[in-house]
């Protein structure tokens, strides 16, 4: 098949969708991304990334990014601290020289750039918010909120958990995982959260107690990105009478949801600057599929949404992008290599789900601190310890 010859639209820039331009991009395909951001300077929320060899990584290495992405890492940033709500630390990777080097981090930001610049230019085409498609000869009619309109002869959706894309596929709704994030960042945190910054140490804190989950990430630019885990109802964001968009609601919200957690914990919502996402967990049915069609599939989070709890999200993303261009590369037609593509993809994502689905609810039960000792000590010998004097 000459995938050459076809015009590809990538819906959705974020690193699985940039991953499968550069990779089209490489063997001569033409692809455009489009992008609902305005523009490539918009700011990148979000927690730094871990990426791993047998996925990110090796997605990276299939699109010949491996110098620019070790310009760009956090050599640091794996490095944990596991600690409970009082404020003991349980694990900590900063007592020994650990080899972190099989997950290296890298925040959001620097790997999009690399990624853009990876492109040729004009690949992405930006404030391009995606509405509906229609049919169009033997592909599609993308229509934009700005009111302009592109055809299609393949259409990728990478657009995120809340996919527009998605519905042309599957119809299969997504579940709620019983947990809601509150997802914030802390920018020049040296200034506004110093104590949570000197006990990060340039790395990581997980935290548990109380059924409830502190998670937080230094990034390279001074901020630092935290997620508050709790098991809630599903639509407890609405019925909370909480306004997550003024601090002092949210800061009285954390005090007395989290008020047997220690005063080191609260300084993260003791400044004004700081931006609050509420987001509910969810993820779609571990056993989904859908009919391949032969001009429309999807990547990432808009194909297997889940919680944040193994880490893989972007991994599974990355990797949706690699095997999905070596699939459109090797076949007779597209839509045998959707179908090649969407068939792994199911099989995999089935098992990297159950596993993350299993880590939400461990981490928000009374014994979830010995669940994440043993499951790390599984992993790699850590340094133990019960450091009570951190103060």
């Amino acid at each position: 098949m000459n995938i050459k010859n076809k015009k590809i639209a990538i819906v959705g820039g974020g690193p699985g969708g940039l991953t499968l331009a550069r990779l089209l991009q490489q063997v001569g395909c033409n692809v455009t991304v489009y992008e609902r951001d305005i523009n490539k300077d918009y700011r990148v929320q979000g927690a730094n990334l871990d990426l791993h060899e047998e996925s990110g990584i090796r997605a990276l290495e299939k699109a010949n990014l491996m110098e620019a992405f070790y310009a760009n890492y956090l050599p640091d940033a794996g490095k944990l601290r596991l600690m409970d709500h009082r404020g003991n630390i349980y694990l900590d990777d900063h007592t020994e020289e650990h080899n972190t080097e099989h997950r290296p981090e890298i925040d959001r930001g620097p790997l999009r750039k690399m990624l853009l610049e990876s492109l040729q230019a004009d690949t992405v085409v930006w404030d391009s918010q995606f509405v509906s498609m229609e049919k169009e000869r033997d592909g599609w009619k993308l229509l934009f909120k700005n009111g302009k309109q592109y055809y299609a002869d393949i259409v990728i959706g990478s657009d995120g958990a809340n996919s527009k894309i998605r519905p042309y596929l599957s119809d299969a709704k997504p579940i709620y995982s019983g947990v809601t994030i509150i997802e914030g960042t802390i920018y020049e945190v040296e200034k506004n959260a110093p104590n949570i910054n000197s006990l990060l140490k340039g790395g990581k804190i997980f935290a548990f107690g109380n059924e409830q989950s502190i998670i937080l990430s230094t990034k390279g630019d001074g901020s630092i990105a935290f997620y508050t885990g709790e098991k809630v109802a599903e639509n407890w964001v609405k019925d909370s009478g909480v306004n997550f968009e003024n601090s002092a609601e949210v800061k009285k919200w954390f005090e007395t949801n989290f008020s047997n957690w220690d005063g080191i914990y609260h300084e993260l919502f003791a400044t004004e600057k700081l931006v609050i996402v509420p987001r509910p967990q969810y993820h779609f049915p571990l056993d989904q599929h859908w009919q391949t069609q032969n001009n429309v599939t999807i990547i990432g989070d808009a194909a297997h949404r889940m919680p944040p709890y193994a880490g893989e999200g972007v991994n599974m993303a990355m990797l949706d992008a690699l095997e999905l261009s070596e699939a459109l590369l090797h076949s007779d037609n597209v839509q045998t290599a959707f179908e090649q593509y969407e068939s792994q993809m199911f099989e995999r994502v089935k098992e990297v789900a159950s596993v993350t689905l299993q880590n939400t609810v461990e981490m928000h039960k009374p014994s979830a601190l010995q669940y994440i000792v043993d499951l790390f000590n599984s992993f790699q010998s850590f340094s133990f310890n019960t450091n009570r004097e951190l103060r």
